[in-house]
């Protein structure tokens, strides 16, 4: 019987023929018993993994898809029609067309299909599917099935996709090169310091873009990086059109080469011009043989320059140390002076001042505190602001007055009655981030050029600080918003409390790959799990998000045993290439009822590399879990059986799950952490008597205070279990 040539209003996506031809009835038939067992065999190959198979009949146009694929699309067989119309019915409208063509394509040729296409649910969600295939063809060489398979790909994509928003939010620019040396990632930040847009840059070769870096430093350094395996950090130059100096971190990795880097020209100008003033100084000290009076002022320069990098360097609250500015500059330059920050040149604060007279110091931080609700825009500060300019004011306490509302402000600058003032501007990669204020009275000698020259050296100074902790800071907020999304809350079963703990590292403004997870199974088995990718990066944050999801996913699912979801997880990472390094332990304490004795709860575990969990006993005497050997990290060997062990832990017992940071010690063994752990532990759970809801959310904030005194070199992710009594209710948990 001749093969039905569907129409355009038959399938949309599809044409069956790829030649000129018929198929006899007996040559279907025996095609048909053919491919059945490739069918068979392709079904079995497939229902292993998370796949799903597809079976479309050119002949017939009937389109049949196993249970894996109905769930992946979310349309019940039942519901499903069994047409090529139905599934492309499911499609984004937006992906229509494309796959139509692939699936044409393939047909005609009796060739392989690809596609990856978005799926709109009954419900409504959107998924992504990657999907491939074959058209097979009959005697007469035109297709008459098409065989394949699909997957969900929409976590990859996710994680893609915040992997990307992270890089294009850094301040820091970032490209990725790949072993062909050509760019195939380029975040915006790249795009202004390298003056090209990405369009350009994509999949072109490094030194054909850029030739000036051939035999530079830019390709000694990228060039050893990956002979060498190791990161290189340097500071080059780019001659014209770029002319720009930039700070570089050169990472070689699996995916290429990893670069990040930043123009630091102004720093560059910023420290030649510091040489150039020592020049100038050391100049002016040479000179005091026959100049008494210059050499004494340049020595009262040269002093007033490292005390103020001293207190620049000497702290971390730059704020407080740019404020003492006013101590330096005062008596040596000014009669008195105000230290004024700006966010936005409009919403302005004066955080110090400082008067040589102590007697006049509370007169005038009694005119602080009212001058910058009377100055008007106008005026000689707002002035300096704006434009990042000195600005000189003579006769100073006239041509204020007239820029002061009238009030109690103009009255007490009349009592200071300065002669002349100067507002000089604080300055940092292009704006303005204060102002330095000096007031002279009338028997004071007015500022040289030179003295202008130091101050404003030293206002940019300050303003570099002052940015610098301001970049800081939103960088370390960043990176702790985003680990703490990655993150969700706790699970809170009955006749268990539940508190977890999340603290980034204080010392880098970097995102870590700490985690902990809490979920009920489908038979009410809790499971408990904490772990650490190896790594400080996005990557390793991406990577984390991608470990704790399948081990979320695989726990539910599969609803099995501490060693088996540690074992299907190293298996589910190697086979969807999640390429990376991770300790983790996993716990799960079985539903009430099931342990021996009345409220007790067997525990069991299973650790791949990580710390030993403690355990507070009733009496409030804290141990470690020994079990006396320690298993292989996720990610290194494919297969792994895993050990597993369990406790019964009576109610009133506490457990502890937690990452190295807790108690690893620079110079120390862990065992000697994991000790003092338990001893902390022991006496803060005494320390904590009672048996209300937030008990153990305050002895955990204890143990993590006393643990790391204040101080946390490393993230810090930790998880607490109370076994309450049986007649216990559990109550809120932050």
């Amino acid at each position: 019987m001749p093969v039905r040539e569907p129409t355009d209003d038959d399938a949309p996506v599809a044409s069956v023929e790829c030649r000129d031809g018929v198929v006899h009835p007996d040559g279907v038939d025996e095609v048909a018993r053919a491919l059945e067992g490739e069918r068979m065999r392709w079904q079995l190959a497939v229902s292993a993994g998370e796949v799903g198979g597809f079976d479309w009949d050119l002949v017939t146009g009937r389109l049949e898809w196993d249970d894996q694929l109905h769930a992946i699309f979310g349309i019940p067989r039942e519901q499903f029609g069994g047409t090529i119309e139905h599934f492309s019915a499911a499609l984004h409208p937006d992906d229509v067309a494309r796959v139509g063509q692939a699936l044409r394509r393939a047909i005609a040729t009796c060739a392989e299909y690809a596609a990856e296409y978005r799926v709109v649910r009954p419900d409504g969600t959107v998924r992504w599917v990657q999907a491939r295939g074959r058209a097979l063809s009959g005697p007469d060489g035109s297709a008459v099935r098409v065989l394949g398979a699909a997957y969900d790909t929409t976590d990859r994509r996710d994680a893609d996709a915040r992997i990307s928003r992270v890089l294009e939010t850094m301040s820091a620019a970032f490209f990725l090169l790949d072993d062909a040396w050509r760019f195939t990632y380029v975040n915006a930040e790249a795009e202004v310091l390298l003056a090209r847009p990405r369009s350009e840059l994509l999949g072109g070769v490094l030194w054909d873009l850029f030739p000036d870096a051939n035999g530079s430093a830019f390709e000694e350094n990228y060039r050893g990086a990956v002979r060498t395996g190791e990161p290189r950090t340097f500071e080059a130059y780019y001659p014209a059109p770029l002319d720009r100096w930039y700070e570089v971190r050169a990472w070689p990795g699996t995916d290429g080469l990893s670069v990040y880097f930043s123009d630091c020209t102004e720093r560059r100008r910023s420290q030649d011009e510091a040489r150039r003033a020592r020049d100038r100084a050391e100049t002016e000290r040479r000179a005091a043989e026959w100049a008494r009076q210059r050499a004494e002022v340049g020595q009262a320069r040269l002093r007033l320059l490292a005390e103020v990098g001293d207190d620049l360097a000497s702290t971390l609250d730059t704020e407080d140390a740019v404020a003492r500015l006013a101590r330096h500059l005062v008596p040596s330059l000014a009669s008195w002076c105000l230290i004024t920050l700006s966010s936005d040149q409009r919403h302005l604060r004066d955080i110090a001042s400082w008067h040589g007279d102590p007697a006049r110091r509370e007169t005038v931080a009694r005119y602080a505190r009212l001058r910058l609700n009377s100055l008007d825009p106008s005026s000689y500060l707002y002035r300096a602001l704006r434009t990042g300019e000195v600005v000189a004011v003579p006769d100073a306490t006239r041509s204020i007055s007239e820029v002061l509302s009238v009030g109690e402000a103009r009255a007490v600058l009349g009592e200071l009655a300065p002669e002349n003032a100067y507002a000089i501007p604080m300055r940092a990669r292009g704006r303005t981030v204060g102002a330095m204020t000096l007031f002279l009275d009338a028997e004071r000698r007015d500022l040289t050029e030179d003295d202008l020259a130091m101050l404003v050296q030293l206002a940019d100074r300050a303003g570099l600080a002052l940015d610098n902790a301001r970049l800081y800071e939103e960088q370390r907020q960043m990176a702790e918003s985003l680990q703490r999304a990655l993150l969700s809350a706790p699970v809170q079963p009955d006749g268990l409390r539940v508190v977890v703990r999340y603290l980034p590292a204080s010392r880098a403004a970097q995102v870590g790959g700490d985690w902990y997870d809490a979920f009920l199974q489908r038979d009410g088995s809790t499971v408990l799990a904490v772990g650490d990718v190896i790594g400080h990066d996005t990557q390793a944050a991406a990577a984390m998000s991608q470990v704790r999801t399948l081990l979320r996913g695989i726990g539910y699912t599969a609803g099995a045993a501490p060693a088996t979801i540690l074992r299907d997880l190293d298996e589910a990472m190697h086979g969807l290439r999640v390429d990376t390094m991770a300790t983790a332990v996993v716990a799960r304490f079985e539903p009430a009822g099931t342990a021996e004795g009345s409220g007790a709860r067997r525990l069991r575990w299973s650790s791949a590399g990580h710390l030993p969990l403690v355990v507070v006993a009733p009496d409030g005497t804290a141990r470690a879990l020994d079990v006396g050997r320690h298993e292989l990290l996720l990610g290194v060997g494919r297969g792994t059986e895993r050990g597993e062990h369990e406790v019964l832990l009576e109610p009133g017992s506490v457990l502890l799950l937690y990452t190295d940071g807790l108690v690893e010690r620079r110079g120390e063994h862990l065992s000697h952490g994991v000790a003092r752990l338990c001893d902390v532990l022991t006496q803060t759970w005494a320390g904590e008597p009672g048996d209300d809801d937030e008990r153990l959310g305050r002895v955990v904030d204890g143990v993590v205070t006393r643990m790391l005194d204040g101080h946390a070199d490393d993230d810090v992710a930790v998880l607490a279990v109370h076994v309450l009594p049986p007649d216990a209710a559990v109550g809120g948990v932050r």
